[in-house]
């Protein structure tokens, strides 16, 4: 059977404040979709969400995948069960080598039900694998031995990211921001990576300003959010259109959410004023 991730009517809130306002979208394996839309309109909300992070409060609404609601789920349950969020700022783990911390992740995300402690993948079939997908995506396998992040570029940050994804093969990825601070050797060889891995048995959402990771991952889909809500949908000729003309025209169709949106924008710069 083939898996659905179905977001319905979800609403979230940030430190009190409400972000999300009824957003709706399914998802299955084989698709691309790409999420647009201005700075503050909840396109890393949604990702973080999804992928569970406790600072974001789900105060309606559901994200199910086959049926099963996440909202009660912490965050490596929600990747046990097929979500994978590629982050637009990667975290470093000193003291935690690459190696240990995939091998590890692989593990749990292949064994759902393992338990700390209990066996791992096989070393030789994890060592072949991951040499494998390094060399794909131009790593110096000496990556493997270093702590993850630590002292990476932006670009090896975001290969290692890419890297993470080939290994666990969720069900469906979120891929925040990706290109951001890339230059452009960088963004194609991420590009070429997503593009290599994307497949009928892995939806993808893309969440992006821009159009060159596009490119190489030309959407099925494309969404612009405004004020915390998708309100429109189109295949891959919205997203050039919005990359060409930016969001003016998608404001001017959607008067009332705009005027939300520049009332949401007022109110955050009288608190920062106070």
């Amino acid at each position: 059977m083939s898996s659905l991730l179905k977001i319905e009517n979800l609403h979230v809130g940030v430190d009190g404040t409400q972000i999300l306002k009824g957003v709706n979208l399914e998802i299955r394996p084989g698709e691309v979709h790409a999420l647009m839309g201005p700075n503050g309109s909840g396109k890393s909300t949604l990702a973080y969400a999804l992928a569970g992070h406790p600072k974001y409060e789900i105060t309606d609404g559901s994200i199910q995948i086959d049926g099963v609601n996440l909202v009660e789920l912490d965050a490596n349950e929600r990747a046990r069960m097929g979500i994978f969020l590629a982050l637009q700022y990667p975290v470093t783990i000193p003291g935690v080598k690459v190696a240990d911390f995939l091998r590890h992740a692989v593990s749990n995300v292949r064994n759902p039900a393992r338990k700390e402690g209990e066996g791992l993948v096989a070393m030789r079939e994890f060592r072949k694998e991951i040499k494998q997908e390094m060399e794909a995506l131009g790593m110096d396998l000496a990556f493997a031995r270093r702590y993850l992040n630590d002292g990476f570029s932006g670009g090896e940050k975001k290969r290692m990211e890419i890297l993470q994804l080939a290994m666990l093969k969720p069900k469906f990825a979120i891929l925040d921001e990706t290109d951001s601070g890339l230059d452009t050797d960088a963004v194609n060889v991420v590009s070429e990576g997503i593009n290599r891995l994307t497949g009928p048995d892995m939806g993808v959402l893309i969440i992006t300003h821009h159009e060159r990771l596009l490119e190489f991952n030309r959407p099925q889909f494309t969404h612009v959010m405004l004020a915390g809500r998708i309100v429109e949908t189109g295949d891959a000729q919205l997203a050039h259109d919005l990359h060409a003309d930016g969001y003016t025209v998608v404001r001017e169709r959607h008067p009332d959410v705009a005027a939300e949106e520049e009332a949401a924008k007022a109110a955050k710069e009288e608190a920062v004023a106070v």
